[in-house]
């Protein structure tokens, strides 16, 4: 078939050349018009094949039967041809349809499947984007003719891509979704909408006040709303749990930061809530477990008797839902014979291990589950409490490094918080709570509570660190962070070094015993015996312990904090040092800068021949520059080739100009009025102190004449005199510290001269 369809391209392409070249294809019975039209005379004798014009490349001649010629002499329209056949001039020049692209390729592979019979592609199947070669069709159905392989990628085959579509979260539903009647609860949200009263939930969360706030609220209306403020914002699914716990409604609609609260059919409904009590194995004292289960009575709440049934396939369905999610695959509890399911996440389950026996839970928990342990609830003195025993094991220091420090921070991040604190002082309940904590955990993290005024996390965070000597990682608004240390020693290893440290004693009587029995064997009848000699037993070890042990421990911390207060003070010395080695260079790179600045500027030396005023006229003279609105401000950049050309352009229009400078020492001013007078020749009339400033106001004198030029060439430019003003204001500034650190450098040499010579006496004195 493929075969068929490139043999019947062939006459169009040949035809379609022959008009493009006439030259090259005009032969015998061949003859072209003006109008690119051929005729071709056919031999009526004989009706055999008819011999075609070909294309330059064909090497054979192209024989067509008469009926298969286009005769394009006779033009054809639309009315004389049928309208169900279609024209060769159609056929060939028009534009089909479905001749190319996916579709047909699939449809031609369907046809070469039937003509080979018996043998069947399973590779190739349709509605299947699979790669295949169409060489292999090519060299199968056109075996005779030499056929090239066409290995190169198909225009409508496209690249396989894996996609992982995100699984859809199974609905969860809530207890009033249990509970309730499906047209009520629609009623109830229908409602719920429209409501645009709410109770505000603040920072302490859902106290008595708000539940008391709630219920005299549904003494009016069936619906209450409520809007959480942080934290509980940030998890309105624990808010729902607490509030259907605290209140005993159902939560019908929630959206964002906001919940509605249905009251039930029973006005009086209360929420019972039993707390399960354990015992402690250790201290005999009864504590809450984490498990708070919320006991609803459906019958007062649901209104439709008839639709019991489907309210119990709710509860059924809603039980499952919920043992699915919390049930691991394979995981149930050892030694039960009905194998019922663990309820709970490992991590949940994990975490309320370690806290069982702790204390009670803090049901107003913002996050998400488990519950910590809620510190204000354990007791503010603990009798018989005492901070741990601490002992280092062998070669290692008690005290962390920076990197231990970063290292521990970044473990306790994922950690859950164990206690919720929202009280500063009275924390020895929490102490003894957080030491049997860490016999099990390395790190205690605790939860400052929201909401509660006059909170100090420092004065809580010293408190624990005193009460249990651990050490404090964390501290902040939120959050209290505390390590057991190195040296800590658990309950039991404490027991045990206490128990040999006893043994030890017991061995050291028993030698001093038998020692004395021997002692006293071989003694002298007549010797008295106060004479005997203490040397090797152990009443001269506890005396020389005694006397020296105390004495040696303090010398020992004493030169230890000599030795510690010298080496900072080196230390605080070498880096004053650097600094001031800093600065000097500082200063130095200034003064160079500066220099060249001041290279630049050569200030022109004052007429000695200058113009004599009389008193009266000096007067008038500063009554009138008082008086002037106009004035010019000197800046930072002070004296430069712009004040002296402003200042030739007030005298202008006027005889005086007066000159305002913000100088606050008075020489400065007289300098600056010197400098302006002989840059410009003018005479000083007088210098008054204003509000703004210092006024300064110059005479242009009898005999004024304007300059040609009134930009001078000995001052600096604008530019360049702001760079002299920063330099200045810098080499002021580093001349000023380096003077504070040279101070600060005779300080410390100073100190540290006194403790070498402190530590030289003590050498002496023992000597």
């Amino acid at each position: 078939m493929l075969a068929t369809v490139l043999n019947s391209a062939i006459p169009f392409s040949s035809s379609f050349n022959s008009n493009q070249n006439p030259s090259k294809t005009q032969k015998g019975n061949h003859s072209f018009n003006k109008n690119s039209k051929f005729s071709i005379s056919k031999n009526h004798d004989n009706d055999g094949p008819v011999k075609m014009p070909t294309a330059p490349w064909m090497k054979g001649p192209l024989l067509l039967q008469p009926d298969e010629v286009l005769n394009a002499s006779k033009p054809t329209t639309g009315k004389s041809s049928n309208t169900n056949s279609k024209t060769p001039e159609k056929a060939l020049f028009g534009k089909e349809r479905g001749v190319r692209g996916k579709k047909v390729m699939k449809k031609i592979i369907r046809n070469v499947e039937k003509l080979r019979g018996n043998e069947v592609l399973e590779e190739t199947q349709i509605g299947e984007s699979e790669e295949f070669e169409i060489g292999n069709w090519f060299e199968e159905v056109g075996s005779e003719r030499d056929v090239k392989r066409f290995d190169r990628k198909k225009p409508w085959m496209r690249e396989e891509e894996l996609v992982f579509r995100r699984m859809k979260k199974e609905k969860v539903f809530t207890q009033a979704e249990i509970s309730l009647d499906k047209y009520l609860l629609e009623r109830l949200r229908k409602k719920a909408v429209r409501m645009r009263k709410w109770i505000k939930v603040m920072k302490a969360g859902v106290t008595q006040a708000v539940v008391d706030e709630i219920r005299l609220a549904w003494r009016d209306d069936e619906l209450v709303m409520l809007k959480f403020s942080v934290p509980l914002c940030r998890n309105m699914d624990r808010a729902r749990e607490i509030v259907e716990m605290k209140t005993g409604g159902l939560v019908v609609w929630s959206k964002k930061d906001a919940h509605v609260v249905y009251r039930g059919q029973n006005r009086g409904l209360t929420s019972n809530f039993s707390i399960i009590e354990n015992s402690d194995c250790a201290d005999g004292e009864k504590e809450s477990s984490s498990t708070v289960s919320h006991v609803a009575s459906v019958d007062d709440i649901n209104t439709s008797p008839e639709k019991a049934e489907i309210s119990t396939w709710r509860r059924s369905l809603y039980r499952e839902d919920r043992e699915n999610e919390s049930m691991p695959i394979g995981i149930f509890m050892k030694g039960d014979e009905n194998n019922q399911p663990v309820i709970g996440s490992l991590y949940e389950r994990e975490t309320d291990r370690l806290l069982d026996g702790l204390g009670p839970r803090f049901i107003d928990w913002w996050l998400r589950k488990p519950l910590p342990v809620d510190a204000d609830l354990l007791p503010d003195v603990v009798p018989r409490f005492r901070p741990p025993a601490r002992l280092s094991p062998p070669k290692t220091r008690p005290k962390l490094t920076d990197e231990e420090l970063a290292y521990l921070r970044k473990l306790a991040h994922p950690l859950p918080f164990h206690f919720a604190l929202g009280r500063n002082r009275n924390l020895q309940g929490l102490a003894n709570a957080i030491l049997k904590l860490w016999e099990k955990c390395l790190i205690a993290k605790i939860a400052i509570k929201w909401g509660i005024p006059n909170t100090d996390n420092e004065q809580m965070a010293n408190e624990l660190k005193n009460l249990t000597g651990g050490v404090l990682l964390l501290r902040n608004k939120f959050l209290i962070i505390l390590y057991r240390g190195r040296d800590f020693l658990p309950q039991g290893v404490a027991n045990l070094v206490t128990e040999r440290e006893m043994a030890l004693r017991r061995c050291q009587l028993i030698e001093e015993g038998a020692r004395v029995r021997v002692a006293e064997t071989f003694r002298v009848a007549n010797e008295p015996l106060s004479k005997t000699s203490t040397v090797g037993t152990l009443s001269e070890f506890q005396d020389f312990m005694t006397k020296y042990g105390g004495l040696e421990k303090e010398n020992n911390e004493l030169e230890i904090q000599m030795e510690a207060q010298k080496e900072h003070l080196e230390r605080e010395l070498r880096n004053q040092e650097r600094k001031l080695s800093i600065l000097n260079g500082k200063i130095e790179k200034s003064a160079k800068k500066l220099a060249k600045l001041n290279s630049s500027w050569q200030p022109a030396e004052q007429d000695v021949d200058l113009e004599i005023i009389t008193e009266e006229e000096r007067e008038c003279l500063r009554k009138m520059g008082l008086k002037l609105t106009s004035c010019l401000v000197l800046g930072r950049r002070g004296v430069f080739d712009g004040v002296i050309e402003g200042l030739h352009q007030h005298w202008k229009h006027r005889e005086v100009a007066k000159v305002i400078t913000m100088q606050k020492a008075f020489v400065r001013v007289i300098y600056t009025a010197k400098l302006l007078v002989a840059e410009s020749g003018g005479i000083l009339v007088s210098v008054e102190k204003l509000k703004e400033g210092h006024a300064i106001i110059i005479y242009r004198g009898k005999n004024y004449r304007r300059p040609s030029n009134l930009m001078t060439s000995n001052l600096l430019t604008k530019r360049e005199a702001l760079q002299r003003s920063i330099e200045l204001q810098r080499i002021g500034s580093l001349k000023f510290f380096a003077y504070q650190r040279r101070q600060t450098i005779i300080d410390l040499n100073l100190k540290l001269a006194n403790i070498k010579k402190d530590s030289l006496d003590e050498v002496v004195a023992r000597a």
